[in-house]
């Protein structure tokens, strides 16, 4: 019951201390998650190309 009281209190320090990003922050994390998704998937495309044509 002690762990479960701390987990508690520590999420509610958390969410004190946390803060909802305005329109800026999140489009800007939003560009850069979305440019990071399209590298990988650019990269998986290219080693599979090259796996088959090895193979």
């Amino acid at each position: 019951m002690i762990a479960i009281r701390e987990f508690f209190e520590s999420t509610r320090h958390i969410m004190a201390v946390s803060y909802k990003p305005g329109m800026d922050t999140f489009k800007r994390t939003l560009k850069i998650v979305l440019v990071g998704i399209l590298i990988l998937g650019i990269l998986g495309f290219v080693i599979s190309q090259i796996v088959a044509f090895i193979t």
